[in-house]
Formats: structure tokens, sequence, C-alpha cells
């Protein structure tokens, strides 16, 4: 198969696998949409009229090329590597869901459904997808947990004042993962009006596909910008991870090439179960979510509850296409702790004036962290995936400000 594959960015194979991971586990009520779901993406991935609209709605409405910024400030304090952070932050809405949730939008509206629903942890694909619906003119309904309803308050208002329905998830953990389930029963019972906009690189096939593809874009600007600004490719690419559509989209581009790939995880408080979200690290293999991946699973094949200081990041799963690049050895995969976060979330405000997203702020650590031991030839480049704002309330609280 590996050599079938030649590059690695022609994966999945035409099951939707990724190696032995991916597919499309779910009840026999949904085969059909979700095939459905992909036969129409194949086609607007190849009408040129399709990719104008996304590419000018990218350029005029997001704001896109986002920026490949030197952060010379802290390059300099850490005395190593130079780094540079691609600016998904100040995309419209303020991360890089966008990217994909402006591609999912208009599939939806090619394929004459009504509404747009989705799964958000942190509120930035919420705010994203509420925002191409209001766009669009498409309804929205966004599933979100107890907890991070309480976490996220900022994005919660966001979500409502552009027009989307927020549904309140008290089962469970009453996070990302309960969310995800909330959202899949919803879409199991209204799939021939609504398009299920998953979040992130997750679920069962075609949307682990569909929504690296819209990602990528990050990566191929990033590509560009580092040749144009240095005259070469980075040493290092970073992101963090929790189902990993910002960190694929960076990383994508960079998948043939001799660049090191380093996803960072949610290490939390602690090793316990419970204590941390950092999946790749402490999962086995289970399905989950419609797909076959690494889980964060007990005895029985039921997903752990999960933390992390960053609600985006607090998913018991990853996607299938991480774990296969885990699998081979293309991407590292480490982790950082919420104190870890934290400290870089201050570091970089201080230091840069720029007030990461605490998901992000866990890629911002493990730069930190490396760049002293490097050499000041060498170059990292880090997905600032996202804008802080949604957690400064939440910040305020845990550090008394």
């Amino acid at each position: 198969m590996e050599k079938e594959i030649k590059s690695l960015k022609n994966l999945p194979d035409e099951a939707g696998f990724y190696g032995e991971f991916g597919g499309s586990f779910v009840p026999p009520q949904l085969v059909e949409p979700l095939k459905e779901i992909e036969r129409e993406y194949k086609k607007a991935k190849a009408d040129p009229a399709f990719q104008k609209e996304l590419s000018d709605l990218l350029k005029n409405y997001v704001g896109r090329p986002s920026p490949l910024y030197f952060a010379k400030n802290l390059t300099e304090k850490l005395g190593g590597a130079k780094i540079y952070l691609k600016r998904e932050d100040l995309n419209h809405t303020g991360a890089h869901k966008i990217n994909h949730c402006l591609g999912e939008g208009l599939l939806a509206k090619r394929m004459g459904k009504k509404k747009l629903l989705a799964e958000t942890g942190a509120g930035q694909h919420g705010v994203a997808l509420a925002t191409a619906a209001a766009l669009l003119g498409l309804e929205c309904e966004i599933h979100m947990g107890s907890i991070d309803i309480a976490k996220q308050h900022p994005n919660v208002i966001r979500m409502k004042l552009l027009g989307a329905k927020v549904v309140d998830v008290a089962t469970g953990g009453k996070c990302l993962k309960d969310a995800v389930d909330s959202a899949f029963t919803t879409f199991m019972a209204e799939y021939k009006t609504t398009f299920f906009a998953i979040g992130s690189v997750v679920g069962p096939h075609p949307y682990p596909m569909i929504v690296r593809d819209f990602q990528a874009v990050v990566g191929k600007e990033a590509k560009e910008q580092i040749l144009e600004q240095e005259g070469r490719l980075p040493d290092y690419a970073i992101g963090c991870v929790g189902g990993g559509s910002n960190s694929i989209g960076l990383f994508h581009e960079f998948l043939d090439d001799k660049v090191k790939l380093v996803g960072v995880e949610p290490a939390g408080k602690g090793t316990e179960v419970g204590e941390h979200a950092a999946t790749i690290t402490y999962g086995t293999t289970g399905v989950l979510h419609g797909m076959k991946t690494t889980v964060l699973q007990d005895k029985n094949g039921e997903p752990n509850p999960v933390h992390s200081i960053a609600s985006g990041l607090d998913y018991p799963g990853v996607g299938p296409i991480h774990a296969y690049l885990k699998s081979i050895g293309r991407i590292e995969y480490t982790s950082a702790t919420d104190k870890e976060a934290l400290d870089a979330f201050s570091e970089l405000s201080k230091i840069e004036g720029i007030i990461p997203a605490l998901e992000s702020s866990h890629a911002v650590a493990h730069a930190i962290k490396i760049a002293p031991t490097l050499g000041k030839d060498k170059i990292i480049i880090v997905n600032l995936s996202g804008r802080g704002d949604k957690d400064v309330d939440y910040i305020a609280e845990l550090l008394k400000l």
C-alpha cells in the first residue's frame, strides 16, 4: 500500500482509510447521506465556480492570506531558533475554523440543505459556522457541553447574536465528546434537510478529508511565506492537537518535505484518567463517532472522561489521519500541561502583544521549550490557530486578575 500512495497528501483511499484508520462506522440510515456528501464534495472540488466563490470569500471576507509573523521579541528572549507565528488568530471570527466552515456552508447550500448543524468545544467552530450560516442565509444549530458553555460565555453570546440556536448538552461529561454525540443524534433525525458541519478532521468519511482539504490553505500560505521571508523551508512546524484540524491544516503541505512536524496534545493536570486529553500519548485503537482511530477508552471500549484547560482540546479521540501519521512515524506527538499552556499564554501576551487562544498556547509552549535547544540558524513555524478573546474571562478567574 505504501508504494501505491507515493505522496502522503494522496490519502485517504477510496474507502476513507488512512492506513488502518478512518473509514465510516455509522448506522445504516446514514450510509447513503454520507455517500451523497462525498459525491457532492468531489463535484464541488472539481468545479471552478465553487472554488472561485470560496477563494473570493477567503480573501475578501476572512482576510486571507493570514500573516506569517516573525516573533522577534520571543526569539531574542529565548536565544535559539527563529520563531514564526502563522496568524490564524487574525482571521474573521478569530480562528482557523472559518476556513472550513465557509467551505462546508457553501457545500450545504449547493446540496440544497436548509440548516447547518455542528458541535463545538471552545466555541470557535460554533461562531465560525454561525457566521457562515448568516452570510449564506442558512439556519444554524450548535450543540455545546454545559461545562464549555460556562467557560466560553463570550462565544455563546456571539453565536446567539449571529442567529444560531445553541443547545446546552448536560449529559455525560458535559464537554466536546458529549456535544458531538448530541449533534449526531439530531443529524440522524434531520439529515434530509440538514448538513452536519463537523468541526475538525474527525468523524466518519468523508468529513476528515473535507475538513483537511479546506484547512490546507494554512500550510500552502505558510510555505509560500517562509520561502519569501527566509528563502527556505522551516526546520519545525508545530500545531496543537485536539481533533487536529488546525495542525493538519499547517502540516499537510509539508508532509512530503524534510520538515519536522510536531503535534502538541493537552497533558492537562496529570496522567490519571480524566486529568488530561492526550489521546495519541495514552490512547488505544478503537471506534469513536463513526471513525476508527486512537481513543482514550476503558477496557469496554467506552470513552474516558477528559480534561484540558482549553475547551477546544478536551476530546477523547483524534482525527484518523493523525493516528496514521503517528503510526508511520511521520509526525512527532508530544504534550503540554495546563500550567505550561497558561504560562505560554501569559508570555506571548506580555512579550509580543499577542493574546493567543488557550488551544494555540499548547503549541506556543512547545516552541518555547525547544527553541533554546536549537541553533539560531533553525526556523520554527507555530500555528497560532486562534486568539484569546474568548478565554480572557476564564483566565481572569484563574489568575485572579
